[in-house]
């Protein structure tokens, strides 16, 4: 009987230690690479989809080899004009379902909408689209996910923080957004997610609003405090550990190491790293017929994760 009793026992234990490490078995290792621009597409632009923007955007996208793209203050025209670009080039693998946008106002764009906008080489799943907590003006600010069809514990997500820090309820409406965010994240996370988290955040990777995003295992002069579970792609970059390359074109020497400032950001929850991670933030195109095609700088990012 003892020695019944003790191979139940074992069976037991060897049942529960397989079905513990099922998750980590299931999953898989992958390497992406992430293009993001705030494009000023209204602000400079005024909606069009004729004065270069267009070429210079999906020529870049497709020189760099994305597999995924983030985009802030788009027009809807000009999202439009995107899609159709990137599908005559060929460049999404299911011409019909690899792109959402999300509006932050309705008419602002010679009567079009205007927002935020995530593409994908590979075919997408159902959208998340979430609304932040109102800064009292008429931009409804967002986060808009989605997963990966044939991945879906694998989302990417764009986001547009505003820059007001205008006290609403006790606390700066700019750290209630950053925390909404944040807490979707968390609640990706803990259903076995991988998320890719891209956008204009309007913070500097060093202040303190950002401390419960980066993880603690980030301790440089230029970033020390941090409470949170994520790392930025280039928090590693020599010129400024801790900080990375500016990504605003506003002439500053701002940032802590006096680079210019940085506020479009991506993120990756620190257990989800694989391997090593990069980014860097590219020269403004010029070959607009405004002459820059915009005030911020595209962000490039790659990163090996794992998936479930």
């Amino acid at each position: 009987m003892r020695l019944v009793r003790l191979c139940v026992a074992m069976l037991g234990v060897f049942v529960l230690a397989l079905t513990s490490a099922a998750p980590a078995s299931a999953a898989t290792t992958a390497t992406y690479d992430l293009w993001v621009w705030n494009v000023a597409g209204w602000a400079m632009h005024r909606a069009s989809t004729t004065d270069g923007l267009i070429p210079a955007l999906t020529g870049s996208i497709r020189s760099r080899g994305a597999d995924f793209v983030g985009l802030n203050e788009l027009c809807f025209q000009q999202y439009q004009a995107i899609v159709a670009e990137l599908r005559a080039a060929g460049w999404p693998q299911d011409s019909t379902n690899f792109a959402r946008f999300e509006p932050s106002r309705d008419t602002v764009c010679n009567g079009q909408a205007f927002g935020n906008a995530i593409f994908s080489k590979a075919p997408l799943g159902t959208a998340n689209r979430y609304t932040l907590p109102s800064d009292g003006s008429a931009e409804r600010r967002t986060l808009l996910c989605a997963p990966v069809s044939a991945r879906p514990h694998l989302r990417f997500c764009a986001t547009h923080i505003t820059p007001s820090n205008t006290v609403i309820n006790g606390t700066a409406i700019n750290v209630q957004q950053l925390n909404s965010v944040r807490s979707r994240l968390e609640t990706f996370a803990a259903n076995g997610d991988t998320v890719l988290m891209a956008g204009d955040f309007n913070a500097q990777p060093h202040y303190g609003r950002l401390d419960n995003w980066y993880a603690p295992s980030l301790n440089v002069a230029n970033n020390a405090g941090n409470t949170g579970f994520y790392r930025e792609l280039d928090d590693l970059d020599s010129r400024c550990v801790g900080y990375g390359e500016t990504t605003v074109a506003d002439g500053s020497t701002g940032g802590p190491c006096g680079l210019g400032n940085k506020i479009d950001l991506i993120f990756v929850r620190e257990n989800r790293l694989a391997g090593s991670y990069t980014a860097d933030s590219l020269a403004i195109p010029t070959t607009c017929t405004i002459g820059a095609c915009s005030d911020h700088r595209v962000v490039i990012g790659t990163v090996t994760v794992s998936v479930n």
